[in-house]
């Protein structure tokens, strides 16, 4: 009867409407609002690093499985007043933690700070924990953690604490198909993101003339056979009692359902290192997307696209973590001298280096800052000529809401 009791219960919060963000780098806010809203999500809000709306556990299901460019999902559980410690801790300890949580949960707290006088991660964490604990089992030091896992995330901006549980788990970049990657990969949901910035549309031929590992066009690929991003990988909350079953599973049937793997599409990828070109064919496969993305091993002076009309999109080395400078800013001038020869193409590239739009040869059409990990770059951005037919957008999909 208890347990009957306890299964109905979880079915009522998994089933309530809680206030969601889909977290995001700086600078992709935009992009996230607009997969929320293709979605269906509404009252949407961006902020610094995040998007806001209004939903339920298995709507959060929803989103882990089919965004693109977000970090994470997480739901808020509190906001509170957190000037000191022993404010921090009567916030968290009156979350009503056993509304949400399982027996013996594992419960993993991170956290984050800024301009705030709680500046110590470690001791945030402490006393996160400890409110946490006792708030389950007062009187006790710890309890058993042999259930579920829970991802906590306390953060603090300021004088004021917000307490999340972490439906996602390991981040939504980690899609599941890398087999190996290469010297600096670049994170799969910034890749998808740069290709959704470019506005590119899968009539068009598609190409990366320094793709490594294989990421940009494999997502390329993904977004043109609309894949869901998540279909192949799990998240911490399907360990929940709360989420249930069927939520996930109709997630991942509603995103095959619209797959549309008979597109006919024209993405290469190149890079004049034979070995990491067989690890993004190998990538390329494990993601489904081996039929739509074809690889050569081939120097940038050498590589030409075949069609007219496409989208080149990269991530040249910036000398921050690979390449000399003098190799690096060969390959810009070179990515110029190829940009300008194919003539009818535009073509989008990341880049930390101050100098990328002298050394390409032409300024940018437009640029937008972002961060790839905790490099700060610029996404610059060269419209090619439009086609015949082509709408004032001129680069594929529409464009992106705040742009």
């Amino acid at each position: 009867m208890a347990s009957s009791r306890f299964a109905e219960y979880t079915r009522f919060v998994g089933a309530l409407r809680y206030t969601l963000v889909a977290t995001a780098s700086f600078g992709l806010e935009a992009v996230v609002r607009s997969e929320l809203r293709s979605l269906g999500v509404g009252e949407l809000r961006a902020e610094d690093r995040g998007v806001w709306f209004e939903g339920t556990l298995e709507e959060a299901a929803r989103c882990n499985v089919r965004l693109r460019a977000a970090d994470r999902v997480l739901v808020r559980l509190a906001e509170f007043p957190a000037s000191d410690f022993e404010e921090l801790y009567g916030g968290v300890r009156a979350v009503p933690w056993k509304d949400f949580l399982a027996p013996s949960p594992a419960v993993i707290v991170q956290a984050r700070t800024a301009k705030s006088r709680l500046s110590s991660l470690p001791a945030i964490q402490s006393v996160a924990k400890k409110a946490i604990v006792d708030s389950l089992s007062p009187g006790r030091a710890r309890i058993e953690e042999t259930g579920p896992r829970y991802p906590v995330e306390v953060a603090i901006r300021g004088d004021r604490a917000s307490v999340f549980l972490d439906t996602t788990g390991w981040g939504l970049h980690k899609r599941g198909y890398r087999v190996a990657a290469g010297e600096a990969p670049l994170r799969e949901n910034l890749a998808a993101a740069m290709v959704l910035l470019s506005r590119w549309d899968p009539s068009r031929p598609f190409a990366d003339p320094l793709c490594g590992s294989g990421t940009i066009p494999i997502e390329a690929a993904m977004i043109a056979w609309n894949i869901a991003p998540g279909i192949s990988r799990s998240f911490a909350a399907e360990s929940w009692p709360h989420v249930p079953a069927a939520a996930w599973r109709e997630a991942r049937q509603e995103a095959r359902a619209a797959e549309r793997r008979d597109l006919s599409v024209r993405i290469a990828g190149s890079d004049e290192d034979a070995r990491i070109v067989s690890t993004a064919r190998r990538n390329a496969e494990k993601a489904g997307v081996a039929d739509a993305v074809s690889f050569e091993a081939a120097r940038l002076e050498d590589f030409r696209p075949a069609g007219e009309y496409g989208c080149m999109v990269s991530n040249p080395p910036y000398g921050e973590r690979i390449g000399g400078e003098r190799e690096v800013e060969g390959l810009y001038k070179a990515m110029g001298r190829l940009f300008r020869e194919l003539g009818t193409w535009s073509l989008f590239a990341l880049s930390a280096h101050p100098g990328f739009p002298e050394l390409f040869g032409s300024p940018a059409s437009r640029n937008r800052k972002l961060y790839n990990g905790n490099i700060r770059c610029y996404y610059y951005q060269y419209f090619g000529p439009l086609s015949a037919g082509e709408g004032a957008s001129g680069h594929g999909v529409p464009p992106v809401q705040g742009d």
